[in-house]
């Protein structure tokens, strides 16, 4: 899609001006008319204005606004309303301006015959890749209106995930930014005070001492160093994520590192088997919905893993036997998915897994305080104990030539 910047007069006269998307000028031409308004001058947006708009826009929309969307407009379908007037009394309810103008945008084409589903795929940068899937769905098979549950639904559960995971880091994060406050001020003011006072005194400093006064004159220097480091490695690990080779290594060492990979991995199995779920459940082919689920799976090794098992099960193979050849699948999930498909109810399977991995989550959440704490205070115990053996050495020196005299 490209973006226009367009000058024209409404249907009240009005002058009007903005920015619109489409695949080429003619097919902006065309998207205008249809709002009803007289065109003065469309031309292609430069890069500049577009990064701008996408910048400050901030076209994303949370996901509990596109939660109680979803659900309002499919209890309002469900109960008759026309969509026109359920956009409508949705719209007046509406405190996200920006969220207001997209739905005002979905009403326009639609009453100028688009179909919902393409004018939701029109404002896809707003919404998430399975509501614009599903919809169409629902579209297709005359139930819009479950089809639109299902989605709340689903991003419900979502919104759950992202709330254990974000649960599970709170402690950790605080943890060490705390830990990485005190040790900057330690280093950076209180040491070189009491070193100085030690050194006034004549007493020769130890080894350990010497270190610890190096120490201190580079953080007395370079003091943001300490509070820096998460964000410079955040940035290298997002720099790194850009190309697709190193991006599949970073991956796999988040599966690899000790605790994290107890969030990431339940993470993994819950998100693919809810997107399983729902996808099964709306009726779409397992090949199908197994190439969609590694395009929203996250994660490089289980995007991988999910592509191979596509690949197998495209060749004739049950899915349940695809999965004993990866290593990315656990047991429990094989022999689930080997009932699902026995019994005809892998929805169901699927959604017994995704309840099972988001609870698991939830456990994790609650007991990785504990988890983490002991090593917090480990390495906080050493870098101190360091810190405290470094200073008592040369005041026993000192205490001991106070003594003899």
């Amino acid at each position: 899609m490209n973006y226009f910047m367009y000058k024209a007069i409404s249907s009240d006269g009005t002058m009007t001006s903005g920015m619109t998307e489409a695949e080429d000028i003619n097919a902006a031409f065309e998207d205008l008319s249809s709002k009803g308004l007289s065109i003065l001058d469309v031309r292609q947006a430069s890069s500049a204005v577009v990064l701008m708009k996408r910048f400050f826009s901030g076209r994303k929309i949370k996901r509990p606004v596109v939660i109680e969307f979803t659900n309002n407009l499919s209890v309002m379908l469900k109960a008759g309303i026309p969509i026109i007037s359920a956009f409508e009394d949705i719209m007046d309810t509406l405190e996200d301006k920006n969220f207001k103008a997209i739905v005002s945008d979905m009403k326009s084409r639609i009453e100028s015959g688009t179909r919902f589903s393409d004018a939701i795929d029109f404002q896809r940068e707003a919404f998430p890749s399975i509501l614009v899937r599903l919809v169409r769905v629902g579209e297709d098979t005359g139930r819009l209106d479950k089809s639109l549950a299902d989605v709340a639904d689903h991003l419900q559960k979502m919104e759950n995930l992202a709330q254990a995971i974000k649960r599970a880091l709170i402690y950790p994060a605080f943890a060490i930014v705390t830990t990485l406050g005190a040790l900057t001020f330690w280093l950076a003011y209180v040491l070189p005070k009491i070193v100085e006072t030690i050194k006034d005194m004549g007493v020769k400093l130890p080894l350990i001492t010497r270190i610890l006064m190096h120490i201190s004159d580079f953080m007395k220097v370079f003091w943001f160093v300490i509070p820096l480091s998460p964000v410079v490695i955040f940035i290298a690990f997002t720099v790194l994520k850009q190309n697709e080779q190193t991006r599949y290594y970073v991956d796999a060492l988040r599966l690899r590192l000790p605790i994290v990979k107890l969030v990431v991995y339940n993470k993994m199995l819950a998100l693919f088997s809810e997107q399983m779920r729902i996808l099964v459940m709306s009726g779409i082919p397992i090949d199908r919905s197994l190439e969609i689920v590694s395009e929203l799976i996250g994660n490089d090794v289980f995007k991988r893993g999910v592509l191979k098992l596509r690949e197998s099960v495209s060749e004739g193979n049950s899915i349940a036997d695809s999965m004993k050849k990866l290593k990315e699948f656990p047991q429990m999930v094989i022999r689930m998915v080997g009932i699902g498909e026995t019994s005809g109810s892998l929805d169901d399977q699927f959604g017994f897994l995704s309840t099972y991995y988001l609870n698991k989550l939830d456990d994790i959440a609650e007991k990785l305080g504990k988890m983490v704490e002991p090593i917090v205070i480990g390495v906080v115990g050493t870098m101190f104990a360091f810190i405290v053996i470094g200073l008592m050495l040369p005041i026993y020196d000192l205490v001991s030539k106070f003594g003899k005299m």
